[in-house]
């Protein structure tokens, strides 16, 4: 178990890093325009995220300890094909949960 003392280290370091990095973009650059090379690659930044967050789970799922499994996968080719097709994220998503739920009742 980790020492009390250590721990509120650990606490008050990451909220002063997060503060800082969140201070720097809005307290000290958020009043001057942005270069355009800039604002062209943050409008990426969106776009990475949700596939950052699912990849991993859809590779070594931590509901199958990591065992890579069918109704993960073909949720993912699911939502990756109505996404490309109709270019709603929200179809997308929900194509994606309807698949992984009705293939985990199906082969459950």
């Amino acid at each position: 178990m980790i020492e009390t003392g250590t721990l509120w280290t650990v606490i008050i370091l990451l909220g002063l890093g997060s503060f800082g990095l969140r201070f720097v973009f809005t307290g000290l650059v958020g009043d001057r325009a942005m270069p355009t090379w800039l604002l062209r690659h943050l409008r990426y930044t969106a776009v990475a995220i949700l596939p950052a967050l699912v990849a991993p789970q859809v590779v070594w799922p931590s509901a199958t300890d990591g065992v890579f499994d069918i109704p993960r996968a073909a949720a993912a080719v699911a939502a990756l094909t109505v996404g490309l097709l109709t270019k709603n994220v929200l179809m997308a998503v929900f194509s994606g949960a309807a698949t992984l739920y009705g293939l985990l009742y199906l082969l459950g």
